[in-house]
């Protein structure tokens, strides 16, 4: 396995953001401020990827080539809602949006073989085939498994991001190779309002799905016990890779859900999580998924960074 961390980081990548919105670029400021200050230290650990190919021929590996044309004309006028609105469109949205799904598909297929990506402007879970939802204008995470599932066959994909990922459940719903474990604040009471316990897939993909619905006012030992469900999950269950959508929305005094998570606890989670991929001896990429607190969400990461160093 390789023992190095692959960290995307790009100036359009961290773009990724809304105007005068909770999901803005100021998040991405607070990680590179404090990334600066570890950067030599960790060099023979984390390789910066700033360069990586990109195609919108990638995006029709999952979404509708209505719904992308679609995009593309509210980019170029700039105004409205690429939903019905939490998704604001601007002028140049869609090349923000198509290149971070083209560094969540580099990420993929550069540790295809084994090792550690994160791409922190990634995890866009809401995107639906033809559709924006939640901030998410398109599934990167969709495209990555549509790039890797004829390498990699089964796909564990692991969401402990506040909202239930249900642009990646309804999709992959009836597909038996698509490993789901999703873990987030009860559907009662928080966006999207899906994700019940009973949702454990339908057809022959009964049983390869796992919702856990948390109460609000959960707190990071809850959300250390919830994780280590996964274990009996996976049981007999085979995957040749590994994604975690890893939003720390859930982390407490976030502004836009009522979880009650601490850090420390979070990442001890994250790692618990990286650390099903290495004992596979498979890939793994993280994704930033949501997080509405710019301070926490640099040190967070900064943390679950050097600490997965530390295990390499």
């Amino acid at each position: 396995m390789s023992r190095k961390v692959y960290l995307y980081i790009n100036p359009i990548l961290f773009k990724y953001g809304f105007p005068n919105h909770p999901l803005n670029v100021e998040r991405y400021q607070e990680f590179l401020n404090r990334f600066d200050r570890i950067r030599d230290e960790y060099i023979d650990c984390i390789v910066e990827v700033n360069e990586f190919r990109c195609s919108e021929s990638y995006l029709k590996l999952f979404h509708t080539k209505g719904y992308i044309e679609y995009v593309k004309r509210l980019s170029e006028l700039g105004s409205g809602f690429l939903d019905y609105g939490d998704t604001p469109a601007y002028k140049g949205v869609y090349d923000v949006s198509l290149v971070s799904v083209c560094a969540t598909r580099d990420a993929v297929l550069k540790t295809i073989d084994g090792g550690v990506a994160v791409n922190l402007a990634g995890g866009w879970h809401h995107a639906f085939r033809d559709r924006a939802s939640g901030f998410c204008v398109f599934n990167d995470i969709g495209v990555a498994i549509e790039s890797i599932r004829d390498v990699a066959l089964n796909i564990l994909y692991i969401d402990i991001d506040a909202h239930h990922g249900d642009g990646i459940y309804y999709s992959y719903e009836s597909d038996p190779n698509i490993l789901i474990f999703d873990i987030h604040e009860s559907p009662r009471f928080l966006f999207p309002g899906t994700g019940y316990s009973y949702e454990t897939g339908k057809g022959e993909a009964v049983g390869t799905k796992v919702n856990i619905e948390v109460m609000p006012g959960a707190d990071g030992n809850i959300l250390l016990n919830e994780v280590r469900n996964i274990d009996e999950f996976i049981t007999e269950k085979e995957f040749g890779y590994v994604i975690i959508q890893a939003g720390t929305d859930g982390i407490s005094g976030d502004p836009l859900t009522h979880l009650d998570y601490d850090i420390d606890s979070f990442v001890k989670a994250v790692k618990y999580l990286v650390s099903i991929a290495f004992d596979r001896g498979v890939g793994v990429t993280l994704l930033g998924g949501g997080g509405y607190q710019p301070k926490v969400f640099g040190e967070v990461w900064i943390r679950i960074i050097t600490e997965i160093c530390g295990m390499l």
